[in-house]
C-alpha cells in the first residue's frame, strides 16, 4: 500500500506514478534475490536514469528533472518502500553529482553532468575514512600538485558504490586544503577492496577505495583549492535528507508488511488486529511514518524556498531513521515467529535500517548539530 501524496504538480504526479510502477514491476520481484545473493544492481539504475528519475533535483538544461526536492525526496521514499540498497545508491548518486553542479565551471558541467544525471554513469562519494569518521577534517588522503596535474594518494573508507562507480566524487587534502575532485573509475592507480561483509543492504556494494598515486588533470578539480570542505558539507545537508526519506519508505514498507499480516493472522477465533494491544502497536508504527514524513517535507520546502535548512536536514535525518528503527522491530514484533524468518521482509527491513542511524553523519552527530544550532537562536 503506497502512502497518500500531496503534490505540488500534475508532473509530480506523474512522476511519482510512474516511480510505483517501475518498482512494482521491475524493483520487488527482483530484491529478494539480489539481496540475499549479495549481487549489484547495475541494470536497475540504469532503468532509473532512463526513466530521468536520478537527476530530478538537476536542472534540465543539464538532463535533469528540474523537480523541487520535494517531489525528489517523495520518488526516494517510494524506492525505499520496496529496496533500501536502491534507494540509498539513488541518493548517493545525487550527492555524487552536488560537486560538480555547485562548484564546477560551465564547461565541467556541460562536459560530465548529462551523462551522469541520465544514469549511463553511476557515482560515488569519497568522503569518509577509516580513522576520521564523522571528522572530514581529519583526513589523510592528500592531493598533490604536479604541473597541470594533481597526485591522490590515500584510502577512502565506506563508500556505496565502491567498484561498482563509472567516477568517484573525492575530497583530498591539498596544498590549500581539502579540495574536491572528480576521478574517472579508470584512472590508473584507483582500485577497491573486498566489498565489506555487512549487516543490510547486501544490494549495496560498500569498499574502500584505494589511490595509489592516481593522476588526474587539474581540470577534474571541482572550485578551488581548499574549498572541499565547503562542498562536503553542504552537500551532506542534502544528502541526510535523501537518507531520512529513504527511512521513511523502508518504514512504509514495514508497516504496510504488518498491517496485511495482522488482517490475516487469526487468534482465538478473530484476526489480531482486532485485538487493542496489537491495534495500538500498529497505530504508532503509522504515527511515526506519517510524523517522518512531515519532518523531511518540511525540511525540502525549506531547501526549495532557498532558505536555511541544515539544522532541519539533521532533524529529519534523526527523526526519520530513529523512527524507522523503531517501526521495522515492531514490525517483527508484529509477525511473531513468522517475522524473525525470511518467509516475510521485514527482518531485512530492520537489518537495512539500522546503518541509517550510521551514515551520513551518525545520529549522536546529528544531535550535535543540531544543538549548536539552538546555541545560535
Amino acid at each position: 500500500m503506497s502512502a497518500e501524496r500531496m503534490l505540488p504538480t500534475p508532473e509530480a504526479e506523474d512522476l511519482i506514478s510512474l516511480t510505483r510502477r517501475i518498482v512494482d514491476e521491475q524493483l520487488r520481484p527482483a530484491v529478494d534475490a539480489h539481496e540475499r545473493e549479495g549481487t549489484f544492481p547495475r541494470d536497475v539504475f540504469r532503468t532509473l536514469g532512463r526513466a530521468g528519475l536520478l537527476g530530478l533535483p538537476y536542472p534540465e538544461e543539464y538532463g535533469g528533472g528540474g523537480q523541487p526536492y520535494e517531489v525528489y525526496l517523495q520518488v526516494l521514499e517510494e524506492i525505499g518502500t520496496a529496496w533500501a540498497s536502491v534507494g540509498v545508491g539513488t541518493s548517493v548518486h545525487a550527492l555524487s553529482c552536488f560537486g560538480l553542479f555547485t562548484a564546477g565551471t560551465q564547461v565541467q558541467r556541460e562536459r560530465w553532468l548529462p551523462d551522469i544525471l541520465g544514469g549511463e554513469l553511476l557515482g560515488a562519494y569519497c568522503l569518509s575514512e577509516a580513522h576520521a569518521g564523522s571528522d572530514p577534517a581529519a583526513m589523510r588522503t592528500t592531493a598533490r600538485r604536479v604541473g597541470d596535474d594533481y597526485v591522490i594518494d590515500g584510502a577512502k573508507a565506506w563508500t556505496t558504490h565502491g567498484g561498482q562507480a563509472d567516477f568517484y566524487k573525492v575530497m583530498a587534502k591539498a596544498e590549500a586544503g581539502i579540495t574536491c575532485f572528480l576521478v574517472p573509475a579508470d584512472a590508473d592507480g584507483l582500485s577497491a577492496d573486498p566489498p565489506e561483509d555487512k549487516m543490510g543492504l547486501m544490494g549495496s556494494t560498500t569498499a574502500t577505495m584505494l589511490f595509489d598515486g592516481v593522476r588526474i588533470p587539474v581540470e577534474r578539480r571541482l572550485g578551488g583549492e581548499g574549498q572541499g570542505l565547503s562542498i562536503a558539507l553542504a552537500g551532506l545537508d542534502a544528502g541526510r535528507l535523501g537518507i531520512a526519506a529513504v527511512a521513511t519508505g523502508v518504514a512504509q514498507g514495514a508497516l504496510d508488511v504488518a498491517i496485511a499480516y495482522a488482517k490475516e493472522r487469526e487468534t482465538f477465533g478473530r484476526p489480531i488486529i482486532d485485538h487493542q494491544g496489537l491495534t495500538f502497536v500498529l497505530a504508532d508504527m503509522a504515527a511515526a511514518v506519517e510524523s517522518a514524513r512531515a519532518t523531511y517535507l518540511s525540511a525540502a520546502r525549506r531547501r526549495d524556498a532557498g532558505l536555511p535548512f541544515g539544522q532541519q536536514a539533521s532533524i529529519a535525518k534523526l527523526v526519520a531513521t530513529d523512527n524507522a528503527m523503531k517501526v521495522t522491530t515492531d514490525a517483527v514484533q508484529v509477525l511473531g515467529g513468522a517475522g524473525y524468518t525470511r518467509d516475510f521482509p521485514v527482518e531485512r527491513y530492520m537489518r537495512e535500517t539500522k546503518v541509517m542511524q550510521i551514515f551520513e553523519g551518525t545520529n549522536q552527530i546529528q544531535r550535535l548539530v543540531i544543538g549548536r544550532g539552538l546555541k545560535k537562536q
